[in-house]
C-alpha cells in the first residue's frame, strides 16, 4: 500500500438517502443495518433545508459510526460536518474547494472529490484524500446524471496514487469488476438502502473485496 493511501478507505461506502431510509426506520435505523453488514464508510447526504433535522441526524450517525469504528462523512456541509465532528467531507464540482475544506476541518480531515470522469479534474485535485469517479451505470439515484465511466477509467486513474471510488448504479454483480479494475471503494445509495434487506444487501457487496 503506498503512502498516500488510507487503509481505512476500502470496501463499501453505504451513502444515505432520507426517503429510501424511511423505509427501515429511518437514516440511523437503515445505517445500522448497513454496518452490520459490513459497511466501512458512512455518507450522510441529504439536501433538504431542515437544518434542525439534518444536525440530528447526522450527529445520530456520528455516534453509531464511532462505536462501529467506522468512518463518517458529510455530504458538501462543511459547517455540519464540523458540528458533528465528522470524519470529512465529500465535495463535488459546485461545492468549496479542497483548500477551503482543509483549512476549515484541519489536517486529519478525510476529504473525497468528485471527479466524474475526468482525469485531468482528478489530477488537480489529488490533494483530496480519495478520489470519485462515475456514473458507471444508470442511477436511480440520479436518473437524468449520463452514465460516463467505465473500468477503463479506473485503471488509468491508479496513476494518481489516491483510493478511488466508485459510484453510480453499481449493483452487487458488477462491484467486483470495478474492484478488480482498481476501485478502493464501492459507493451504493439505492443498492443498499432501496433493498428489502439493508444488511443482507450490503453484505453482498463487501464480498465485492474478498
Amino acid at each position: 500500500m503506498s503512502a498516500a493511501r488510507d487503509p481505512r478507505l476500502r470496501g463499501l461506502y453505504a451513502v444515505t438517502d432520507p426517503t429510501l431510509c424511511a423505509a427501515h426506520g429511518g437514516v440511523a435505523a437503515a445505517v445500522a443495518l448497513a454496518l452490520a453488514g459490513g459497511a466501512r464508510l458512512v455518507q450522510y447526504r441529504d439536501k433538504s433545508t431542515d437544518q434542525h433535522r439534518r444536525r440530528a441526524e447526522a450527529g445520530a450517525l456520528r455516534e453509531l459510526t464511532r462505536a462501529c469504528g467506522t468512518l463518517l462523512i458529510v455530504n458538501d456541509d462543511l459547517a455540519l460536518a464540523r458540528a458533528v465532528g465528522a470524519d470529512g467531507v465529500h465535495l463535488g464540482r459546485d461545492d468549496l474547494t479542497l483548500a477551503e475544506a482543509r483549512a476549515a476541518l484541519g489536517a486529519n480531515a478525510l476529504l473525497g472529490a468528485s471527479c466524474y470522469a475526468d482525469l485531468a479534474r482528478a489530477r488537480a485535485l489529488r490533494a483530496a484524500d480519495y478520489l470519485a469517479f462515475g456514473s458507471f451505470f444508470a442511477s436511480p439515484t440520479k436518473p437524468a446524471a449520463p452514465v460516463l465511466a467505465d473500468a477503463d477509467l479506473l485503471d488509468a486513474a491508479r496513476a494518481l496514487d489516491r483510493p478511488l471510488c466508485a459510484i453510480g448504479g453499481i449493483g452487487p454483480a458488477q462491484a467486483p469488476a470495478l474492484v478488480a479494475a482498481g476501485a478502493d471503494l464501492i459507493a451504493v445509495v439505492s443498492g443498499v438502502f432501496g433493498a428489502t434487506d439493508p444488511r443482507a444487501a450490503a453484505a453482498r457487496y463487501v464480498a465485492a473485496f474478498g
